[in-house]
């Protein structure tokens, strides 16, 4: 009955939640964030304004969002990344830089040679430079959120995390916009058309030298006593995988955390898929979309990510996740009202700032309650990768009916349907915090770990 006072006693106030985030260990965890956003825009939405300038056709182009599917199946060879070292780079770095530096130079070159790949000639060979970009880049992310998992303090997650999403959108902008900005700015300049791609990728692949430089500044985290070295490889991958799941499902109340994790940004991506749709069909046009939803957007989010880290750093996780969901709950709202109100450039900017601010919030308070699932540093790729995938669930397979609802309801009572859907994660949260489990992640978190 005294750990209460202590406990609470231990909250930081609201100066020391800002410092936190200058500390070394998040400041790496930062630039390694700018690291794993680099990459998504070349194999996505930059690789489309290429394909689309050198005439590939719609729907060779669409066909390329397949691409992406090596970010949802990651889970799938996280246990390599647990149970395995990198020959020559783990011994010099320990395991988990060892894999970050082999990812990272794997990105690299795989950046370059779709760089130099011909979309005009040869649409096979640039389709496997972008498989090898999304899986090499879905690598780097599986071993730099295990190390972030495990390089910072148990109140420190949430402020990395809010610092690691900050600098992801960063990341995104450089390959996106960055990238065709440069590309614009060659061609100006006299440079060849059919080479000035080439050059936008390789100034990309210069870029990983963030990460690449922030790996290196690093300290290795403490590993876990490694009993199975003398096992064949690929036992030890299937002793790490089978590990990792059963001991996940062995936990109490396990299916119903699963559900939870699938279910809690379910309300926000289920408005969030139709959000440019219904932004344009309510007569905003194009350049609005992209300054308001694009430029004012991100830095709400950007601040909202710092905000949410802040929360979950000053507050229990149970009490942040609360807040977290009822915020992102409310803000849909907004959405209806905005349909209401039609094109009103002031009454966007106000919807998109809320949605975006909460939205990031949110994220990065979900984010530390799934750092602090994976409490199992001989599991914490593959757990963190597998409830990562799941998350993903809501975005993917259950908002993808949004465009029918909205069909056939309008705008307006759609957003109150995607607001109300909030509640069955709040139903979940309540239930699991009256069934103790917060109280033991955070007796766990308070314990140190053996691994």
């Amino acid at each position: 009955m005294t750990a209460a006072p202590d406990a609470a006693s231990a909250r930081p106030g609201f100066f020391d939640s800002l410092a936190v985030y200058f500390k070394p260990r998040v400041l790496i965890v930062l630039l390694l964030g700018f690291s794993s956003g680099l990459p998504l825009a070349l194999s996505g939405s930059t690789l489309s304004v290429w394909l689309v300038e050198r005439g590939v056709d719609l729907a060779t182009i669409g066909l390329f969002s397949l691409v992406g599917l090596p970010y949802t199946f990651k889970f799938l060879w996280a246990p390599l990344v647990d149970a395995l070292d990198v020959p020559v780079l783990s011994r010099l770095l320990g395991r988990r830089r060892g894999w970050l530096v082999f990812s990272q130079l794997l990105l690299a070159a795989a950046i370059v040679l779709l760089g130099f790949c011909d979309p005009v000639n040869s649409i096979r060979l640039i389709t496997l430079g972008a498989v090898m970009v999304a899986v090499a880049s879905a690598t780097q992310d599986i071993v730099v959120d295990a190390f972030r998992v495990e390089s910072l303090e148990t109140n420190e997650q949430a402020a990395g995390m809010a610092g690691y999403v900050a600098a992801y959108r960063i990341g995104m902008l450089a390959s996106g916009a960055g990238v065709l900005l440069l590309v614009a700015w060659l061609e100006n300049v006299g440079v060849a058309r059919d080479a000035v791609w080439m050059w936008g990728y390789i100034a990309a692949a210069a870029f990983m030298a963030v990460g690449l430089i922030a790996t290196l500044l690093a300290t290795e985290p403490d590993a876990p006593a490694r009993t199975d070295m003398a096992a064949a490889p690929l036992r030890r991958v299937m002793s790490t995988a089978a590990g990792a799941f059963g001991e996940f499902l062995g936990r109490e109340s396990a299916i119903a955390i699963l559900l939870f994790v699938v279910l809690y940004k379910f309300c926000d991506a289920f408005a969030g898929v139709l959000t440019a749709p219904f932004v344009i069909s309510i007569g905003f046009d194009k350049a609005t979309y992209a300054a308001v939803v694009k430029g004012v957007g991100l830095a709400a989010a950007l601040i909202g990510g710092f905000a949410g880290g802040a929360i979950a750093r000053a507050l229990p996780l149970s009490t942040s996740l609360w807040i977290g969901g009822i915020l992102q709950m409310a803000s849909n709202f907004t959405f209806s009202w905005l349909a209401l109100i039609g094109p009103s450039v002031p009454a966007l900017t106000a919807t998109i700032i809320v949605e975006n601010f909460t939205g990031a919030i949110g994220t990065v308070i979900f984010v530390a309650y799934l750092s602090a699932l994976c409490g199992n540093r001989a599991h914490t790729a593959t757990q963190f990768a597998l409830l990562t995938a799941l998350a993903a669930v809501g975005r993917t397979t259950l908002a993808s009916g949004g465009g029918y609802v909205a069909e056939a309801t309008g705008w307006v009572v759609f957003f109150v349907i995607t607001a109300l859907a909030a509640i069955p994660s709040l139903l979940l949260l309540w239930w699991l915090q009256w069934r103790g489990h917060f109280a033991g992640l955070e007796k766990r978190a308070a314990t140190p770990s053996a691994g």
